[in-house]
C-alpha cells in the first residue's frame, strides 16, 4: 500500500445473541490505522475494547456477530471472509498479543516447539526446514531479552515468569513479521520495569519493521507516551478520536475530560484526583440518547433523547451533542 491506511474500520456494529435479548456491543465504530502508526484505544472496563479486538481478528465468540460495517485490511473487507481465508490473514499479516500469554502458549508443549510450529504454519514447504526455524527462534528469544535462549528454548511455559512469557509472545510476533499487531492490555499484569521493557520492544517492532500497532489499554499514562493517535471508547462507541497530544492537551468529550482528570499528575500534587460518578451502563440496559448522560456534568434534556452523531471538530472527531449544531444542545 502506498500512502493509504493499512486498516480501515467503517461503521462497525457487533451484537451478542443471548437467550434473553440481542446485546449491542459495538455501535458505529470508525477509525483507520496507517503503516508504522501506533493507535491507542482506551476506556473503562465494559466499554467494548476487547470486543473490538476480537472482531478485528475474526475471533468473536459463537454468539457474537458483526451486523454492519466493514473492516478493510489492505483494501480487502475481512467481514464475511471464510475461516480458511481468515486463517491466512491471522498471524502472518495481522497478529495479536493477549493480556495473559498463557491463553496463547500451550502449557503442554515446550516453548521452542511452539516457536518453530508457528513459523511452519505460515511458511511454504521450501522455507520450513526445522534447523533454520529453530535457529531463527533461538535468535529471536535472545533479541527480546530471554537469557540463555538455547537452554530456555527447551523449557515449558510454566517455567517462565509472566513478563518472560509476554516476551515469548512478542518473539512469536516478530518471527511472523505481521503488518499489523493488536496488543490487548499487553502490560497490565506486569510491574513497571517489565512494562517499560515490553513497550520498548513494541516500539522497536514499529521502527525496525514498520509494523502498525493497535495498543488497547486502560493506562492513559502509557498511552500518552506510546501512541500517535487515540480512540476513546465508551459503552461500545468511539466517542473521541484524534492525535494523542491534541486529545491530552484539550479533550473535547466530557468522558475524556473526566478520564484525564482521574490520572495522577504532578500538577495535581496538592489536590484530590477526580472520580467519575456511576458506572458504564450494561449492554442489557443501555439508556436512550447519549450513553454517558447519567454521568455527565453537562447533561441537557436533548442528551437523554438523542444519540449523538460522530462530528468533526478542528481535525478531531467527537460523539457529543455539544459539538453538533443540529442536535439542539444549548451552548452558553
Amino acid at each position: 500500500m502506498s500512502g493509504g491506511p493499512l486498516l480501515e474500520v467503517d461503521g462497525l456494529e457487533v451484537v451478542y445473541h443471548t437467550h434473553a435479548a440481542e446485546l449491542p456491543a459495538l455501535h458505529d465504530i470508525c477509525f483507520d490505522v496507517s503503516p508504522g502508526q501506533i493507535l491507542g484505544i482506551v476506556g473503562e472496563s465494559g466499554c467494548g475494547k476487547s470486543t473490538l479486538s476480537a472482531a478485528l481478528m475474526g475471533l468473536l465468540p459463537p454468539n457474537g456477530e458483526v451486523t454492519a460495517g466493514a473492516i478493510r485490511f489492505k483494501g480487502r473487507d475481512l467481514v464475511g471472509l471464510g475461516a480458511e481465508a481468515l486463517r491466512n490473514v491471522r498471524g502472518r499479516e495481522i497478529a495479536m498479543i493477549f493480556q495473559d500469554p498463557l491463553t496463547s502458549l500451550n502449557p503442554t508443549f515446550r516453548v521452542g516447539t511452539q516457536l518453530v510450529d508457528v513459523q511452519r504454519a505460515h511458511l511454504t514447504r521450501a522455507q520450513s526446514r526445522t534447523r533454520e526455524l529453530k535457529r531463527r527462534a533461538i535468535e529471536m528469544l535472545g533479541r527480546v531479552g530471554i537469557p540463555d535462549p538455547e537452554e530456555r528454548f527447551e523449557r515449558f511455559p510454566h517455567e517462565f515468569s509472566g513478563g518472560m512469557r509476554q516476551r515469548i509472545m512478542i518473539a512469536m510476533t516478530l518471527l511472523l513479521e505481521p503488518d499489523l499487531l493488536i496488543a490487548d492490555e499487553p502490560t497490565s499484569a506486569l510491574d513497571v520495569t517489565l512494562e517499560a521493557q515490553i513497550i520498548e520492544l513494541l516500539e522497536q517492532l514499529r521502527s525496525e519493521q514498520g509494523t502498525a500497532i493497535i495498543f488497547i489499554s486502560h493506562d492513559l499514562g502509557v498511552v500518552s507516551r506510546v501512541c500517535d493517535r487515540l480512540v476513546v471508547m465508551y459503552a461500545g462507541r468511539a466517542i473521541e478520536e484524534g492525535d494523542t497530544a491534541g486529545v491530552f492537551a484539550s479533550p473535547l468529550h466530557p468522558y475524556t475530560q473526566a478520564l484525564l482528570a482521574a490520572v495522577p499528575s504532578y500538577r495535581q500534587r496538592d489536590g484530590q484526583l477526580a472520580a467519575i460518578p456511576g458506572r458504564v451502563p450494561s449492554l442489557s440496559d443501555l439508556p436512550t440518547g447519549c450513553k454517558f448522560a447519567d454521568r455527565c456534568p453537562l447533561v441537557q434534556d436533548v442528551n437523554r433523547e438523542r444519540e449523538p452523531a460522530l462530528v468533526s471538530v478542528n481535525g478531531r472527531r467527537v460523539r457529543c451533542n455539544r459539538y453538533d449544531p443540529l442536535s439542539g444542545y444549548l451552548r452558553e
